[in-house]
């Protein structure tokens, strides 16, 4: 006989983490969470610079995406999480919401409920800030947000850089006002990463009406007549749920699984030998993402984390953390940025910057073999749209990721201004007792002909993919406002994949957001206590 539980959360990433946990606080609702991944009891996961180590296969799927048409095809590592958290669990544990202006879009866009009034009291309801209170911020919340608790003379340095040429400093980039340079916030707690897992379900631990099964991989969500009534496990078992299934699977698992359950455009399922359970052809288009370049330049000393590579170094850094939560081990090595303009008639910051401790951080990014300091930038408001699609039936077979990159000239001539901007602003008097010399692009890459040829070889995803099982109030959205699946019952979608377009910044805190919401719209819809 199949088991049975009045909700089902497929996905125990960031938004899927809080919608469990939220949910199993009406003690009379029995609440499975599945999370295909493992646990996260290894010590990257817990100590903020295991970051390092995440996007080169740590904790990951290990998916690629299709070869970029606009950009001499070439493919992109594409980390997707695989352990309990979700994303959360191996970010750079940078805590930003993008713009209020985000927020008004979606709103304007159809999305009721979804302006930025009306969500900013679900990011305050998860944080436990442990500086900031008041109208933007709020302590008491599951989930740590930090200053750094390590930061280095060169970030106060860059800070001083960027405002030599205008960017003036911010205190507090989720405040009144998103502009400008400075610290970052950080999901941490006593310099250790805060996640998803760890802040809410590390709160429910121990509830009877709350199952958590890790490496539970999900075959297909089953629909009969029209309405969701459970999922099938890889290993052939069925699990009921008589009231909801919720996918929090992430923008690229949860349009994966619904095309893998027969939901999604018909054509593309049958053409895979797929039987056809609803047809929408929208599921998994929307593809949004940040492309992220950099600037590379080696420092004059040791002014970064990139001395703490030799094996004995590691070994003080690591005894430094132990006795005083400090030192390179209690960093994310992406501490200081900022957002900034390329477009001076956009309506809030395009472009954002972080500024990497180190060299070679992040997966297909090359490292100073004297030590060196990074600076990224990604323009946040791609017009380019992608999709996700199947490339078999088979479950283990890794979907087609297509973030189609650089696909509108406006993206690429965004991107190069951004690139051109943090080169400036590490070429400023502030840095230049850091700086040795620029060595990413270098003094060759001149012509924006040079600059597209270098950014096909020198640059990454800034793993912030969204948009792919979009809400909205039109006959073409795959969710209606309350996340609700249009044209089945009993099938809720809640995670970045729904967000109309990608929010202007880092996505963990508005996934977040979007677990947080999704949880008291249920609540609601179910009559359940709020």
């Amino acid at each position: 006989m199949p088991q049975g539980y009045d909700f089902i959360i497929i996905g125990g990433g960031s938004a899927g983490s809080a919608i469990a946990a939220r949910l199993s606080e009406d003690p009379s609702a029995r609440v499975l969470l599945l999370e295909a991944g493992g646990s996260d009891r290894h010590p990257f996961f817990h100590l903020p610079a295991g970051f390092a180590k995440m996007t080169k296969g740590i904790g990951s799927w290990g998916w690629s995406t299709t070869p970029q048409k606009a950009m001499k095809h070439k493919v992109f590592n594409y980390t997707q999480a695989k352990v309990i958290g979700g994303g959360s669990a191996i970010n750079a544990q940078i805590y930003t919401r993008g713009a209020a202006q985000d927020y008004d879009e979606w709103r304007q866009m159809g999305c009721d409920g979804w302006s930025f009034e009306e969500v900013l009291p679900y990011f305050k309801k998860s944080e436990d800030n442990d500086t900031y209170d008041g109208r933007y911020h709020c302590k008491g919340g599951p989930l740590g947000v930090s200053m750094p608790a390590a930061p280095l003379p060169i970030c106060d340095a860059f800070i001083e850089a960027a405002g030599q040429l205008g960017i003036p400093k911010t205190t507090d980039v989720n405040g009144e006002k998103q502009d400008g340079a400075g610290y970052y916030q950080l999901t941490q707690k006593k310099a250790r990463r805060s996640s998803a897992a760890m802040a809410f379900l590390g709160q429910a631990k121990g509830r009877s009406n709350l199952t958590v099964r890790m490496k539970a991989q999900v075959k297909r969500i089953l629909v009969e007549h029209g309405c969701a009534k459970g999922v099938e496990m890889a290993d052939g078992t069925k699990i009921t749920a008589d009231r909801e299934v919720i996918l929090s699977s992430g923008a690229i698992g949860s349009p994966r699984l619904l095309q893998l359950s027969g939901i999604g455009p018909a054509d593309h399922l049958r053409s895979l030998g797929i039987d056809v359970v609803y047809d929408q052809p929208n599921v998994g288009e929307n593809l949004q993402d940040h492309l992220d370049l950099y600037s590379i330049c080696e420092v004059t000393g040791p002014h970064t984390y990139d001395r703490y590579a030799k094996l004995h170094m590691s070994a003080l850094a690591a005894l430094q953390y132990v006795f005083t939560r400090k030192g390179p081990v209690a960093s994310s090595l992406f501490e200081t940025g900022g957002f900034w303009y390329a477009d001076e008639n956009a309506r809030s910051p395009d472009i954002q910057m972080h500024l990497g401790l180190g060299t070679g951080i992040e997966a297909g990014v090359e490292a100073m073999p004297n030590g060196g300091v990074t600076l990224n930038a990604c323009h946040l408001r791609p017009r380019s749209r992608g999709s996700v699609r199947l490339q078999s039936a088979n479950p283990k077979d890794m979907p087609l990721i297509d973030p189609n990159y650089l696909s509108d000239p406006y993206d690429l001539e965004m991107s190069i201004r951004g690139l051109k901007l943090v080169q400036e602003i590490l070429a400023q008097s502030a840095l230049s007792n850091f700086i040795f010399a620029e060595r990413l692009p270098g003094p060759e890459v001149k012509t924006d002909e040079d600059y597209f040829d270098f950014i096909c070889v020198h640059s990454k995803t800034s793993h912030h993919c969204a948009g792919t099982c979009r809400m909205g109030n039109d006959e073409a959205a795959v969710l209606d406002p309350r996340l609700r699946f249009n044209g089945l019952d009993g099938l809720r979608v809640a995670d970045a994949s729904v967000m109309p377009t990608v929010n202007s910044s880092n996505t963990n805190a508005t996934s977040i957001m979007i677990g947080e919401k999704a949880a008291d719209m249920i609540k609601q819809d179910q009559g359940m206590p709020l």
